[in-house]
């Protein structure tokens, strides 16, 4: 197995699960967390390992060190494992996706921009997506015609905010998530909505339906519910753990094995429903045109990154991050995505227009 992203939250715990099950690392990519991924290559002894810059080269206590994008791609092709890892955060965990994909592996993807960017591109039928909520539409599909996919989101740590408040929130506030333990940049993008409409963008792709939607359930319970044709509807309760997805996503196959405790129904008590709110996340008014259009996801996913960066740089305010992507979203309306090589295009443009007006 390659690993992408192997110091990363989701990263740890597809170790996490690869020792449980016996699972052998062939290579771990990392960041800059190099006291860590040193721990790691102790623990597994990967043939590969690369780090995000050649500086850090010396301080990996291994023999093959490849650093930066192009390091990954070459080790995934010098790779002889059938499964890809893909938990790297933001747009550089397309090409891995890409490169994974023409060597005939099958990708486990934590990387949402992977389908966010190039959905229409990517062939569904060799990923295996690493998300509770993806993972609980596929665990409830039984074969019956569906009506509508619904995933929920937690609401993020400004879900109980007063609206009025919400502009002045800082990074260190907007980090603190309610229910995950997560990095910062999906974390920004929970308290934003972003990461939910780009989930709703992985739901189209994944299972080919543009019947998706998305309501809050604040304590992370319940991950997605599907009405049936027949009139029922079915919902997946788990813990918010990230283990379990993971699991199914390795193994590829039914899992006898307890991997997280059953839910107690009587101490959570009470699970409430709400509407998200678009005055409170003004990112979720292009939803539907979102859908309708995905071509336009690398166009969000390319101004969120950006204005995303710009907050945690203490460079603009909470509220900016979606104000500027909404802007972005206006300025190339008409955008139409005819290759892999367009994507690439149209990102470079959005982070130039974002960078001038942010």
């Amino acid at each position: 197995m390659v690993v992408l992203g192997s110091t990363g939250s989701i990263g740890v715990n597809v170790l996490n699960i690869a020792e449980k099950f016996n699972l052998k690392i062939e290579a771990l990519i990392a960041g800059n967390n190099i006291e860590l991924l040193n721990r790691q290559i102790e623990r597994f002894s990967p043939k590969y390992v690369a780090v995000a810059d050649k500086d850090s080269i010396d301080r990996v206590n291994h023999d093959n060190v490849f650093y930066g994008t192009n390091g990954i791609l070459e080790i995934i092709n010098l790779s002889k494992s059938s499964i890809v890892v893909n938990s790297l955060v933001g747009f550089l965990g397309l090409r891995p996706t890409i490169e994974s994909l023409k060597c005939g592996k099958r990708v486990a993807l934590a990387n949402k921009e992977s389908l966010v960017a190039a959905g229409k591109f990517v062939d569904v039928s060799k990923i295996s997506p690493i998300d509770s909520e993806h993972f609980a539409i596929w665990y409830l599909l039984n074969g019956r015609e569906i009506d509508k996919i619904t995933i929920t989101a937690s609401g993020g740590p400004f879900r109980d905010t007063p609206i009025d408040m919400i502009k002045s929130m800082k990074a260190q506030d907007a980090l603190k998530h309610p229910n995950w333990s997560m990095g910062k940049k999906i974390s920004i993008d929970s308290a934003t909505m972003t990461n939910k409409l780009f989930e709703l963008l992985e739901a189209k792709w994944l299972f080919d339906t543009d019947r998706v939607d998305a309501v809050m359930e604040p304590k992370s319970i319940i991950h997605a519910l599907i009405d049936f044709k027949d009139g029922s509807t079915t919902a997946h309760f788990a813990g918010a753990d990230m283990k379990l997805p993971i699991a199914y996503a390795l193994l590829q196959e039914d899992i006898k094995e307890r991997i997280l405790p059953n839910i107690d129904l009587l101490n959570i008590g009470e699970i409430s429903f709400k509407r998200i709110d678009e005055k409170r996340y003004p990112i979720w008014r292009i939803k539907d045109e979102v859908l309708s259009n995905p071509d336009m996801g690398v166009v969000v996913n390319a101004a969120n990154e950006v204005g995303v960066g710009k907050f945690l740089e203490n460079k603009i305010g909470f509220l900016d991050i979606s104000h500027l992507v909404l802007s972005a979203y206006d300025k190339f309306q008409d955008i139409k995505l005819n290759s892999f090589d367009d994507i690439f295009e149209v990102d470079k443009e959005v982070r130039k227009f974002c960078e001038r007006e942010g």
